[in-house]
């Protein structure tokens, strides 16, 4: 096939209304580029569908029934959550184009998401974060490990935050670190002596690192390049092996476990909130749950009168 015939077939009038979505949601809606991808892959996969069904397809030919012919054929063996975000995709591409006036009527409204069971956070106990966060560092990598665990724990920063962060969000004298959350809505989140000590001693030695290259990330693989999340999950799993650690816990784990223990300790529920950058508080309520489960827990192990086996 022709390089221009390729391109002419790839830009059929769904796809070009999908890439006008995406761009709405990214530059209108200031969603994250990898948000933004999520949402292109569901609806890349969405829109072949509908072609190969149809051949022809437009946006104002599209049903309800095939619709739901999709999701039959796409969910037969996913999880739940996979499904809702599916869901939610196709209904929010829908929706905007009934907003602009292309689409007289929304055939995804009537689209029910699966009901997702609330399942809590897994967290790690002090003990066990005392246990990952404690190493001999001896190396240009064992600095950088130190720095970013203590960091990501000790500020419950998402692990899309963690490694977009450069130099000069770090301010040693105000004792803070600067970070772009969900939305592109910039926090400032304090940090303590054990960060501000791992950080201090990490940028001694990052020059190591940069291999003759001038990258802004704060955090440097052995190339000189940013670390990605595939490069940090990496680093993560040797860790938790080496520490005889569950090997399913994840950089999330330690942003559930900083909230976690900071409200267990006395802190406030706004200021935990402020410090995640949830917009809603009912999102970090339900580090509540998990700490009332702690109390249950507690009380009955350690209750001078608990039931004698």
């Amino acid at each position: 096939m022709k390089e221009k015939e390729k391109t002419e077939f790839e830009r059929t009038p769904l796809q070009r209304e999908m890439e006008e979505y995406l761009k709405y949601i990214l530059i209108e809606k200031n969603l994250t580029q990898n948000t933004k991808e999520s949402y292109e892959d569901e609806l890349q996969s969405y829109l072949s569908f509908l072609k190969e069904k149809k051949k022809k397809i437009e946006i104002t030919d599209i049903t309800y029934e095939d619709i739901l012919d999709y999701l039959k054929e796409r969910n037969s063996v996913r999880k739940p959550q996979s499904i809702a975000h599916t869901i939610t995709a196709i209904r929010n591409f829908h929706k905007y184009y009934v907003k602009i006036g292309v689409l007289k009527k929304d055939v995804s409204k009537n689209l029910d998401r699966p009901k997702l069971a609330k399942q809590l956070p897994v967290t790690l106990s002090v003990e066990e974060v005392d246990r990952l966060l404690t190493f001999d560092v001896q190396t240009p990598f064992d600095y950088r490990n130190k720095a970013m665990l203590e960091l990501l724990y000790g500020t419950g920063l998402r692990i899309s935050e963690l490694l977009s962060l450069t130099r000069n969000d770090v301010d040693f004298v105000n004792c803070t670190v600067r970070c772009m959350g969900k939305g592109r809505k910039e926090r400032i989140v304090p940090i303590n002596d054990y960060i501000i000590d791992s950080l201090s001693a990490y940028l001694q030695i990052r020059p190591q690192l940069e291999k003759g290259k001038h990258v802004e990330n704060l955090f440097l693989n052995n190339h000189g390049q940013a670390i990605t999340r595939q490069g940090f999950f990496k680093i993560l799993k040797a860790m938790l092996r080496e520490k005889g650690l569950n090997p399913n816990v994840s950089p999330h784990t330690l942003r559930h476990s900083f909230a976690t223990h900071l409200l267990e300790n006395g802190a406030d529920l706004r200021v935990i909130q402020e410090m995640l950058g949830h917009s809603d508080i009912a999102t970090t309520r339900i580090y509540t749950h998990i700490s009332n489960q702690k109390v249950r827990s507690d009380y009955n192990e350690f209750h001078p009168r608990k039931d004698e086996e």
